[in-house]
Formats: C-alpha cells, sequence, structure tokens
C-alpha cells in the first residue's frame, strides 16, 4: 500500500525527476529528466511519514535513520519547486502540526533551543566573527572570511554611521557588527540578545578587540528595552526579525520608533518569503521554534505604520545560497568532531537542515531582504549609493 500511494503521488512530476528505492530493494524512477537524487526507504513506516506530512516525514526519516539520499539533499527543493502540483498532494495534513506559539515569556527558551548549542559548537564551521546570517560575497568564489567581512561593510555603510553615534543591534550575535562598527566607524552602542552564549561570546570578543569601553552587550528582549529611556541615532537588526513571530511584526517596529531618535536610520536583515504562508511544520519543531518569515509587502507595510521611509531594499537570495553552501561544507569536514559532541541524529538534522536551507534560496521561495528605513523625512542624504562601494572604511 505504501508503494502503491506514492507511485500515484510520483507520477504526477512533470520536471526533474527522482529515483527511489525501497527497502526490498525494488527501485523506481520518476519525472522526464535524470533524477536529481535517488531517496532510499528503509521502511513502509519511512514513507507513511511522508505521505502524512512531506516535511515532518523527510526531516524526521533522515534524522532517524530511516530515509538516505543519494545526491544532494538541497535538489529536492528544486524537485518540488519544479512540481508544485505533484508536492500539493503531499501536503493535505501540512497543517495539523501546530507552530509553536511566540509569545514574550517564550522568546527566550526558543531562541536558547538554536543559539545556546555552544560557542564551541559554532567555532567549527562559522567564520573566524561567528557571524551567523548570510554573508556578502564579491564573486561567488569568495571565501567564507572574506564574505562574512563584506556583509558587515555593507550593512554598516548603509547605515551611514558617523563618528560618535549611538548605535543599537536587536539580536547582536557574537557581537561582530558592533565591535566592526566601533572599530572603523568610532561608534559607540548596547547589543541585545537572548542567547547566553552568544552574550558571553560577544563580551569576550569586544575585549579581545579593544573596544569593550564603546560597546556593551545585554540580555535583554528588545520590548524591554523600548521601556525604557534610551534613545538611539541608528538600530539593526541582522537575521533577527525572523524569530519576532507570526503577529509580533508591528510591536517591533513600535519598539524601534520608541528607540530610534526622529531622522535616525534603521537597517532590518531579514529572511523572507513572497506570500503569506505556515511555518514549515520541521523547521518549526527541531530549529527554529516560534519563528516566522515575514513578506516583503507586510515589513513594508508594518514600518510605514510607524512613520518609516523605506529609503533602500536589496534582494542578496543567492548571496544566502552561497553562505549556506559554504557552511555547509565546513560543517561536513568537522561531522566526526560534531557527532562525538552531540550524536549521530544530531549531525543528520543539522545536516538536513543546512541542506534545504541552502536548496530554498537557490531553487525555492526564499528571499534574503536588506531594508534602509530613515524615521520621518531626510532631506540630507547622498543623491546616489555610490557611497555603499567606496574603498575605505571612514564614516560620511
Amino acid at each position: 500500500m505504501e508503494k502503491f500511494l506514492l507511485d500515484r503521488l510520483l507520477r504526477r512530476l512533470r520536471q526533474g525527476g527522482v529515483k527511489i528505492r525501497y527497502w526490498d530493494g525494488d527501485e523506481r524512477v520518476y519525472g522526464p529528466a535524470r533524477p536529481y537524487l535517488t531517496i532510499h526507504y528503509k521502511s513502509p513506516a519511512a514513507v507513511r511519514g511522508v505521505i502524512k506530512n512531506l516535511s515532518l516525514g523527510l526531516g524526521e526519516g533522515y534524522m532517524n535513520g530511516l530515509i538516505d539520499f543519494d545526491g544532494p539533499i538541497a535538489k529536492l527543493i528544486q524537485l518540488g519547486d519544479e512540481n508544485t502540483a505533484a508536492v500539493a498532494g503531499f501536503s493535505l495534513k501540512a497543517l495539523t502540526s501546530r507552530p509553536q506559539r511566540n509569545h514574550k515569556s517564550a522568546q527566550a527558551r526558543q531562541i536558547q533551543h538554536h543559539y545556546d548549542l555552544g560557542n564551541d559548537f559554532y567555532r567549527l564551521w562559522l567564520d573566524r566573527s561567528l557571524t551567523y546570517s548570510c554573508a556578502y560575497f564579491a564573486t561567488p568564489a569568495d571565501d567564507l572570511e572574506a564574505a562574512q567581512q563584506h556583509k558587515l561593510d555593507h550593512v554598516l555603510r548603509k547605515l551611514q554611521l558617523q563618528s560618535g553615534q549611538r548605535l543599537l543591534d536587536i539580536g547582536s550575535g557574537w557581537g561582530g557588527l558592533l565591535i566592526a562598527a566601533a572599530q572603523r566607524y568610532g561608534a559607540t552602542g548596547l547589543g541585545i540578545t537572548l542567547s547566553r552564549e552568544q552574550l558571553a561570546g560577544a563580551r569576550q570578543a569586544a575585549a579581545k578587540a579593544g573596544v569593550a569601553d564603546r560597546v556593551t552587550f545585554e540580555l535583554m528582549n528588545y520590548q524591554d528595552l523600548a521601556a525604557t529611556s534610551q534613545r538611539f541615532d541608528r538600530i539593526v537588526s541582522v537575521g533577527m526579525y525572523e524569530h519576532v513571530g507570526r503577529h509580533n511584526h508591528a510591536s517591533y517596529f513600535a519598539a524601534v520608533d520608541r528607540l530610534l531618535a526622529d531622522g535616525g536610520l534603521t537597517v532590518l536583515h531579514t529572511i523572507s518569503q513572497q506570500q503569506e504562508l505556515p511555518n514549515d511544520p520541521w523547521i518549526d519543531r527541531y530549529i527554529f521554534p516560534g519563528g516566522y518569515l515575514p513578506t516583503i509587502a507586510g515589513t513594508v507595510a508594518y514600518a510605514t505604520n510607524h512613520n518609516f521611509r523605506l529609503l533602500d531594499y536589496e534582494n542578496l537570495r543567492l548571496h544566502y545560497a552561497l553562505t549556506l553552501e559554504a557552511w555547509l561544507n565546513r560543517f561536513e569536514s568537522h561531522s566526526s568532531q560534531i557527532k562525538a559532541m552531540y550524536d549521530e541524529r544530531f549531525v543528520r538534522m543539522w545536516r538536513f537542515y543546512l541542506s534545504v536551507s541552502a536548496g530554498s534560496f537557490r531553487y525555492g521561495g526564499l528571499d534574503l531582504s536588506q531594508f534602509v528605513f530613515s524615521k520621518g523625512r531626510r532631506n540630507d542624504l547622498p543623491l546616489t549609493r555610490d557611497f555603499l562601494y567606496q574603498p575605505d572604511h571612514e564614516a560620511l
């Protein structure tokens, strides 16, 4: 019965191709093109899981060793994107997996689920600055170290920082952006995070860089900071907005409105999607609980409701595909160490996450959006974007 049901669904493929290998050695090929990859189902239960819920079935099946792949896992996304009608047949029960709710009381726990796995783990496969967000590649040949420094420069230029200005980094990670702002632009600032591991790493990095007297890091929710009297000349958020949660984006911009000085600039760097779609159930359960990917249109609408004016928008979709592919390669080169730190199931979970994420940016429906907003009208800003590509790091 499992073979029969899967066969009926896969016969609907109109582009690409896939080979299926069953637990009894039976092999079948579907689609008009050469198979992108082979999916090995090791038991009938693995097929039942996929038919019940495509995302959870594939992810949990692979994590638990009931499914294997010969070929790049990212090609699953290409196959699905090219055959949306066929994929819809797998998704009849996708909404039965309720996403984890994102309330303020749960946000610290949800962030720590992912980011408090241990700084030693992230040091194995991130760049030296531990920048855990989309890099910026001048060419595809750039290595990850150079591309992440390009990204820090790119974001800081968009902020148009001047010496002595105060910068708030919401979701400051391991501190690389705020430290670079102090070193290259003479800025001071505050970074806030809900991850204890990131907090410790950021404070250590600031001390090592000699800027601990100019930038500080605190374990704090942005909503609590907004209730204080603090104000900042610039606000940046890189890779945090995805964690705000569905229905909470208006409160984010309300907080930024209270914290940003009149005429100030804010840069928002976030994964986005074209249409309002439910949380992916496997990602929500195992990787980013409580997260939600905003739409581009929705983000602009929330911002303009708080007197923010859109100055610039850039889509770095392919940059994130390259970043994730670099992370995956580095992760694989340390997979034996990671297995020793955790276990084989953990390695398979993270391999699946990095792979399908890379595929979602290269082949699927995800974008990486960078927005620049001003608080109110500014008539003194540069008329062109030439300042983004100056060869030095000097403030405007």
